[in-house]
């Protein structure tokens, strides 16, 4: 009698739940390949498309997002909040409304207690949400992580967001004789695939070069190939024991934008700033300064001075330096505006409580 061949061991993720069950996947390809078609300018501008739907509006929209940052920086804090914020449908960041929906967390350099342990810090006594599954081990994306993930949308079909954390784990091993940009374009590519074809968000979470940049987008650890294979790239900088930092993105469907966030580490949580990041990447001073200006262009450093409460002879000075390094633009009079803002006529003065107009009792007016 001929012996059957045993069948193939088949591709799981390793879940964390009640009783830390692993859940084994169909290994059949769920969208074989398929021949695209090609069509005119004319057909593709009368085509209807519904818009692409967005995990958290303005940042990750569906496909795939690398989100970059150096080691300990909080990458893993941020993915867990917006896999927490996005399953309860709450504010991303604390100020961004996000759409309620399943989201899949592969936590790979995790276990289940230090999860339990974040959990409850972001927590803070809310109820755990059932649409976060959490889980710690899956198949390298070329060996079938790519379709456990897809038997996973499979059965989820309203799913918002899939995050890896981090890429490396799954990536796999490079094609034999491929070079550096291929493998790289190649990795990521599997996981565009699976994110394209359910119309999901992946975050893909990823590493920066040790040394910095100008061009945030260079700064991603690995070749081009990884940021050129990316619906989107996020890349995320503090500096060590700062609390402040800023989350710089660029895509193909979202606008090239910098966020200002704080890391509460009490919370555990990543909160939006207000106002410009560059605001919160230069002194207090000058941070001040431009606040001001946006709001009323065209002041003199006087009028400056006394809305933001300083010395004049400091607000001049540092005037003169944010002209030099380009942060502001100079009008007629000695008068200052933010690059790109309006300068207004009759910019409304503050108060003056001398009946001579001025703003010492028997003063000449000093400034322009």
């Amino acid at each position: 009698m001929t012996q059957q061949p045993a069948p193939a061991e088949r591709p799981t993720l390793h879940v964390v739940g009640p009783d830390d069950a692993g859940e084994v996947l169909s290994p059949a390809p769920k969208n074989p390949g398929r021949i695209r078609t090609s069509w005119t300018a004319a057909d593709i501008m009368a085509m209807e498309f519904t818009p692409p739907k967005w995990a958290v509006p303005g940042v990750l929209s569906e496909g795939c997002n690398l989100l970059c940052g150096p080691p300990k920086v909080g990458k893993s804090w941020m993915s867990l909040g917006l896999g927490l914020d996005v399953a309860m449908g709450g504010k991303a960041f604390g100020a961004i409304d996000v759409d309620p929906g399943p989201v899949l967390y592969l936590a790979l350099e995790d276990t289940a207690r230090r999860l339990q342990n974040r959990l409850g810090k972001v927590l803070a006594g809310r109820p755990a949400p059932a649409g976060l599954t959490l889980a710690t081990e899956c198949p390298p994306l070329p060996q079938g992580g790519d379709q456990a993930i897809a038997a996973w949308l499979d059965r989820n079909r309203d799913a918002r967001m899939v995050i890896i954390d981090v890429f490396a784990k799954l990536r796999g091993n490079s094609a034999p004789g491929a070079s550096a940009y291929d493998a790289d374009y190649a990795a990521v590519g599997r996981a565009k695939r699976v994110a394209d074809d359910y119309g999901v968000a992946f975050v893909l979470v990823h590493h920066v070069r040790k040394a910095g940049s100008d061009d945030f987008l260079t700064e991603v650890s690995g070749t081009n190939g990884l940021a050129g294979a990316a619906d989107a790239t996020l890349v995320l900088k503090r500096a060590r024991n700062q609390g402040d930092g800023v989350l710089h993105v660029t895509g193909r469907d979202v606008d090239e934008s910098e966020y200002a966030l704080t890391f509460n580490a009490d919370a555990g949580a990543w909160q939006m700033l207000d106002g410009p990041a560059e605001d919160h990447q230069i002194g207090d001073t000058r941070a001040a300064i431009l606040r001001w200006l946006r709001q009323a262009p065209g002041s003199t450093p006087k009028t400056i001075a006394e809305g933001i409460g300083l010395k004049p002879d400091t607000v001049r000075q540092t005037c003169t330096r944010m002209l030099a390094d380009g942060q502001l633009a100079a009008e007629p009079g000695g008068r200052y505006r933010v690059p790109g803002v309006t300068a207004v006529t009759g910019v409304t003065q503050p108060p003056v409580s001398c009946e001579n107009g001025s703003d010492s009792p028997g003063q000449p007016e000093l400034w322009p």
